[in-house]
């Protein structure tokens, strides 16, 4: 089966990224084929380097599941900019955790055209 998972919640905020990233794990344990990971809304900040030493690094494991499977891990644009990942020129690299992108709608529709499923992870 192929998905194609959307993560609007923020990793600090809500168990939503969370449970998004652990069925990402479980799909690809079975087989399963994940077309495109999309982060929207607060989403965007999984791709956030953590600011403190100790905190609780879920992009780390985004990170290296990306690098694991070769997965696509898109940020939304708009949502990006709006909560500082990135500027009009583009993300800011040194705020995104390696593995993590900035894109646009258009690559989420496409991906969505392609699935058997589509999942949303939180509000």
């Amino acid at each position: 089966m192929k998905f194609v998972i959307q993560i609007n919640a923020s990793p600090r905020e809500a168990q939503a990224a969370n449970t998004g990233y652990q069925f990402i794990k479980a799909a690809l344990a079975n087989g399963h084929d994940i077309l495109l990971v999309f982060f929207y809304y607060d989403g965007v900040c999984n791709a956030q380097v953590p600011a403190f030493a100790g905190e609780d690094d879920l992009s780390a494991h985004w990170c290296a599941l990306a690098r694991a499977h070769a997965l696509d891990f898109v940020l939304c644009v708009s949502a990006a900019q709006r909560r500082g990942l990135a500027s009009c020129e583009g993300a800011d690299d040194r705020r995104l955790a390696p593995g993590f992108r900035i894109g646009g709608l258009g690559q989420w529709v496409d991906a969505c055209l392609k699935a058997d499923r589509i999942l949303a992870f939180g509000v």
